[in-house]
């Protein structure tokens, strides 16, 4: 396994984690949608002015994951009303959890998954969600096996495809 480095995303990284945020997001999902819809959601969300508004969120923190000194993935936590949907003072949320495809299949995604709940160990929470594409089978069965479990489910608009995501907790 590669020597795995954390560090927190600032501001001025934003132009780094804008072209990672947008080149992993095509990876792992372009193959699966249609091309304009992929353009519309990441014209919309991966710009850098969205970017910086997230990084200045209260409550929302990025960190970018190195493997031996290459970057190689970013993780994406939310706390109190910087969640998507449940807003609850005791969880914590993964938004956004990707690895690069030439890292994968080499544990950063157990890394990082790893890193996200000490953290809300760390800060006392309760529990740690997320929610994940329905049609993500893999990602699933990854949030299974750290004892995440379903508990609902919510609508996510790539483009003008209205998607399903399965939303999943791990109590803590």
């Amino acid at each position: 396994m590669p020597n795995i480095i954390f560090k927190r995303v600032e501001a001025n990284d934003a132009p780094v984690l804008l072209d990672l945020s947008r080149r992993v997001f095509f990876d792992a999902f372009y193959h699966q949608n249609r091309p304009e819809d992929m353009e519309a959601y990441a014209s919309k969300n991966f710009t850098l002015q969205h970017l910086q508004q997230e990084l200045s969120t209260f409550g929302s923190h990025f960190y970018f994951v190195y493997a031996d000194d290459q970057l190689a993935g970013y993780l994406k936590l939310n706390y109190g009303q910087a969640q998507s949907d449940l807003h609850e003072d005791h969880s914590m949320e993964v938004e956004r959890i990707y690895v690069i495809a030439d890292f994968q299949g080499q544990g950063i995604g157990q890394q990082l998954i790893a890193f996200a709940l000490q953290k809300a160990r760390e800060d006392n929470m309760q529990s740690v969600w997320l929610g994940v594409w329905e049609h993500n089978y893999g990602a699933i069965r990854f949030y299974e096996r750290y004892g995440f479990v379903s508990f609902g489910s919510h609508n996510f608009m790539l483009g003008s495809d209205e998607q399903t995501d399965v939303l999943m907790r791990c109590a803590l």
